[in-house]
């Protein structure tokens, strides 16, 4: 399984690419989300996208609005990773067609639950 780590902070990706790898992702990274489309583009659809949502260039809200708006993603599961908590921005991303929000900073923990949840892994 591929997973696109999209963050405009390269420290971020790092810690987010290593919790992913520990369970069995292989990791592809944008450090923004007209960067994440081309990764899409060039290296194929990956089953998971975990996308920031205050990035220069193309925001996070942006990248999702784009891809789900081409068929080819249709079965890549989103999930918005913020530090926006506020309900309005969890349900923007949501209506945005993210299938899962998750606040920073979380744990190993709090992202394998989500993904359990969106029936991504089962460990």
């Amino acid at each position: 399984m591929r997973a696109l780590i999209i963050d405009d902070s390269k420290a971020l990706r790092a810690i987010v690419a290593k919790l992913v790898k520990g369970l069995g992702f292989e990791v592809l990274e944008a450090g923004n989300g007209r960067e994440g489309l081309e990764q899409l583009k060039s290296k194929g659809a990956v089953e998971l996208s975990l996308v920031d949502w205050n990035m220069p260039d193309m925001n996070g809200i942006e990248f999702i609005q784009a891809v789900r708006a081409q068929d080819e993603y249709n079965a890549m599961k989103v999930m918005v990773i913020t530090t926006q908590t506020e309900i309005d921005h969890i349900t923007k991303a949501l209506e945005s067609g993210a299938n899962e929000y998750l606040m920073k900073p979380f744990t190993r923990d709090a992202l394998l639950g989500k993904l359990q949840m969106l029936g991504i892994v089962n460990d």
